[in-house]
């Protein structure tokens, strides 16, 4: 009986699990030099449903991209790209369109990450989404070492913290403890890290990158320094090719293609 029961349940999450991919909602991006298909975030719905409605509606069709950044991001989708004169300054932003952010912690600047723009901080402190255009990452491959030292970096001023709190009242009994008993010492400097790896990650504005960063990171590549910053609302998973032909375009000093690459259209299934 209980075998059958647990045969039922795990039929039925299957089930559970399969419908709530098929909420996810498909956008197909037409663009005149190939086309990319993206999968949009069922937990990112204000965003989500805002760029469904703009795509629906025709609101990117006919319009470029206009900042393109190799080993960075390609945008396009802006009303005033649309028509716009060979060589013309264009892609600005829409206050009307600002939305406000949705940032998920589970999402990050990986290859093909389909993300809002926005203003600064400066002028934009609620960190408000321009739905008006789109964003989608290109990014560039890191070794472990470079991540490893990207941590090092933004984490220096917390650990330093630390360690005046938790290491240097006790290094020189820790130094006497080295030559008497190794085992005790070492016990002991594993605790005291332990203590500093846990301030680390208790304090705001650390930076350590999980398994599933560092894998994405150092194989297909991203914008780590994007992340927690702009809200993801959904991933590519066909042209990253297209992708790659778009970012790598010659442009003129501001970021815009010499070769106007124009968004047909964009379709959401």
């Amino acid at each position: 009986m209980n075998r059958i029961y647990g045969i039922t349940l795990a039929i039925l999450l299957s089930v559970t699990a399969i419908h709530a991919q098929s909420q996810e909602k498909t956008v197909t991006i037409t663009t005149n030099v190939g086309t990319m298909k993206a999968r949009l975030y069922d937990d990112v719905p204000n965003h989500v449903r805002t760029f469904v409605n703009r795509a629906r509606q025709g609101e990117f069709n006919g319009t470029l991209f206009t900042r393109v950044i190799k080993e960075f991001m390609i945008q396009g989708g802006a009303p005033d790209s649309r028509n716009a004169p060979a060589g013309a300054r264009c892609g600005f932003g829409d206050s009307s369109a600002e939305i406000l952010p949705e940032l998920n912690d589970k999402y990050f600047h990986k290859k093909g990450a389909l993300v809002a723009p926005r203003q600064n901080d400066d002028v934009n402190p609620q960190k408000k989404s321009d739905m008006s255009q789109f964003f989608i990452v290109q990014g560039k491959v890191y070794r472990n070492g470079e991540l490893d030292t990207l941590e090092m970096i933004a984490n220096q001023d917390i650990r330093k913290k630390a360690l005046n709190e938790y290491y240097r009242p006790v290094s020189v009994d820790l130094k006497m403890l080295k030559q008497s008993n190794k085992r005790e010492y070492n016990k002991r400097v594993a605790a005291i890290n332990a203590k500093i790896d846990s301030v680390i990650l208790a304090t705001p504005g650390h930076l350590i990158f999980t398994e599933e960063q560092r894998k994405a990171y150092t194989t297909i590549g991203g914008c780590h320094h994007l992340d927690g910053i702009y809200t993801i609302f959904g991933k590519l998973t066909e042209g990253f090719d297209v992708l790659d032909i778009i970012a790598n375009q010659p442009k003129d000093q501001y970021d815009r293609p010499k070769k106007d690459i124009r968004i047909i259209s964009v379709t959401v299934e």
